[in-house]
This record gives structure tokens, sequence and C-alpha cells, in this order.
């Protein structure tokens, strides 16, 4: 993977660099925000500290999502409940505070790396459910000939739970899915990116609650 840090603290940035170099991946940091749209194409997961000298890190996110899908993951002392669904809701994968437990970051990242890596040989690359469309391939979901703006992350959500149409998938198992650990504090996340999941799909009834539980999918697959 090649990760870009976006982090304005020197010693913050070689932490984190040494880090993502011991677990065998590429890193490379900037440290402002300007300078992160102007490489942020070289890389296959963002690092993003929201206190940058130069821009707002949620303003920068903002506009990194306006180009790229690449997974974003917000490194922050803000640990406040609005900054936290402010990032979310402007399409960050994740979200830690600092200051961050490497090793939990590496299994963040590592799970990136799963999900973007799945769908290997002889498996299918792409679920129908009516009118919804999943490419898992390309990685691209849409209802009709409407192309839905997902983030990497809600993309993820959705063919999870579109893999196993009509069947409970409990919120532990979505959890260490997508971010690599069930019992990490992720539950917060999930709610956010379901909920932008439900309003980008437009599709009232098709993703159920079961109380308790988890979510089902109600559609079968064609």
């Amino acid at each position: 993977m090649r990760v870009l840090i976006v982090e304005d603290d020197d010693a913050m940035a070689s932490a984190l660099e040494a880090a993502v170099v011991s677990a065998g991946h590429k890193a490379h940091r900037v440290s402002r925000g300007a300078d992160a749209l102007l490489v942020h194409r070289e890389h296959d997961v963002i690092l993003l500290d929201l206190g940058l000298p130069d821009m707002d890190g949620l303003e920068l996110l903002r506009k990194l999502r306006q180009v790229t899908g690449c997974p974003i993951l917000i490194l922050t002392a803000r640990d406040d409940e609005r900054s936290v669904v402010l990032g979310l809701r402007s399409g960050a994968d994740d979200y830690l505070v600092k200051p961050v437990k490497l090793v939990e970051l590496l299994a963040r990242i590592e799970a990136v790396t799963r999900r973007t890596g799945r769908g290997g040989p002889g498996k299918s690359h792409s679920i129908v459910l009516g009118e919804l469309d999943v490419d898992l391939d390309r990685r691209v979901a849409a209802i009709g000939s409407r192309v839905l703006p997902l983030t990497a992350t809600e993309f993820d959500l959705l063919a999870l739970l579109a893999r196993n149409a009509g069947s409970v998938v409990t919120r532990e198992q979505i959890l260490d899915a997508l971010w690599g650990d069930a019992f990490l504090a992720s539950s917060r996340s999930l709610d956010v990116h379901l909920t932008g999941l439900r309003s980008k799909l437009q599709m009232p009834g098709f993703i159920i609650n079961v109380r308790g539980v988890g979510y089902r999918v109600e559609a079968e697959p064609a």
C-alpha cells in the first residue's frame, strides 16, 4: 500500500511513517492540504490530520472526496461527537483520536488492504439485486443508470450486505469485515456510514434493521 500521511507535526509524522514502513507499506508525508491535493493520486490510502496550517482538515477532506474514492482515515485530537460525525459524513472511512495506538492504526490500514484486494478468480464479480447492480471489480454501484456516489467504506458495506442478501449480517461481522476487529471503537462509524448509504440508495425498506442483532437486505439475488 502507498500511504499518504497529511500531518504538520514532525514528531507525529515521523512516528506514523516508521509504523507504516515497518508494516511493509510505502509512506509519503506532506504537511499542507494544498500538497495533499497535488499528490493524492499516487497513493492507495490517506491518513489525514484535521489541524493543518493552510486549511481545515474537513475542508480538505471534502475537496479530496470530490476527486478520489481513495480510503481516508482521519487522525486528530478532536474527539467531540460533532467532529467525529462531521468527518465521517464528509467522506472519511474511519476516525482515530490522538494519541493513536500504532498497532490499532496498522490494523485499520490492513483492513483497508483486505477490502480493496477482495474478489479472487472464480468469485462473482457483480451482484444484481433488482435494479441495483454492485460491480465488485470496478467498485461501482448503480441503480439503473444512476451511479451511486459512495465512499470506499459505503461501497464495502453495501457489497457485504448484498453478498448476504436474505440473511442477517451482525454488527460484529460488519465491524470485523470492514475495520478488521469487531471490538475496536468503530460502532459509531458504522452508524454514520449506514445512514449515508441509505440516503444515497434512496430505497426505503431495502436495508432492514434486525433489532439487537444487525442488518438484512431483503432483495433476492437476480
